[in-house]
């Protein structure tokens, strides 16, 4: 990675069906022409958000959630008490990538890089690697791979790995490190929103059990996600940080599939593009 400074970075938080707001920011980004970033750095849902976006496919993240995400072959809560995967992940990404695939030559053709963020399963530490189009795809299913939810571990090189959200769900502070001294930051939740102390922790050390590490990563994930929040309500001095949230009325869940709450909240994620007219 470089991390010469002075770079302007695009971070995105994850969120599973709360990207739809950032869908739409994105996809509003994308009618306006707007790209004025060094890299970017995506969590999950919204390293998702950003493969598409990079690709320039407007609409085809909206689509990915509204419609695939929405399929009882995607989420099934029976399925998971009898043993399997509460989101099917092997399922979605076989469908989209015969579908509707993320357009990997355009992916590749554009210049501003992509760090998506996983977790590293032996260890609960976050992983930040550079997208290509040949291990895309990949990345992204790591990154989005719930842990209890989804019942498997994708490996990278070998090595597995889990949902990027639980070490890092808003990489400002890698991004910064990399020498980001203007940020856009696209959450998924509404400003002053912060993430209360796991009341079950006794829960996920007894589903967790054979992976302590990661255990103990997500029953810590509170106080990550509100440091991030304190940096970016308080950064250094050399940093200027834009936030781009969904607003109170936001009433879109990890697992919400109702068609009209999933459009308000993608129109929410256009509307908020309004602030880049000004810049």
């Amino acid at each position: 990675m470089e991390h010469s400074r002075n770079k302007r970075a695009l971070v995105v938080e994850g969120g599973a069906m709360r990207g739809i707001f950032a869908t739409g920011v994105l996809d509003g980004f994308l009618e306006k022409g707007y790209r004025p970033f060094d890299f970017c750095i995506g969590v999950s849902a919204g390293s998702t958000n950003l493969a598409a976006w990079l690709a320039n496919q407007h609409g085809r993240n909206y689509q990915v959630i509204t419609d695939y995400s929405c399929r009882p072959e995607f989420i099934s809560l029976r399925r998971f008490v009898r043993g399997g995967h509460w989101l099917d992940l092997d399922w979605l990404w076989r469908i989209t990538i015969n579908e509707i695939r993320l357009d990997l030559d355009a992916f590749a053709a554009q210049p501003v890089p992509l760090y998506v963020v996983t977790t590293q399963v032996a260890t609960g530490e976050a992983v930040y690697a550079r997208a290509t189009a040949e291990n895309l795809e990949q990345l992204l299913k790591a990154s989005c791979s719930v842990p209890v939810a989804y019942r498997d571990f994708p490996e990278l090189n070998g090595i597995a790995m889990t949902d990027g959200g639980v070490a890092d769900s808003i990489p400002v502070m890698k991004a910064y490190e990399m020498g980001a001294r203007e940020m856009t930051v696209i959450l998924s939740r509404p400003l002053g929103y912060r993430k209360k102390v796991s009341k079950a922790s006794w829960l996920v050390r007894r589903l967790l059990a054979d992976t302590p590490q990661l255990a103990y990563a997500m029953m810590h994930r509170a106080d990550s996600y509100n440091q991030a929040i304190d940096f970016i309500e308080n950064p250094p001095a050399d940093c200027k940080i834009r936030v781009i949230a969904p607003p109170a009325e936001f009433d879109v869940g990890r697992i919400t599939t109702d068609k009209k709450r999933l459009d308000a909240g993608y129109q929410m994620g256009l509307a908020a593009t309004a602030v880049v007219e000004s810049q």
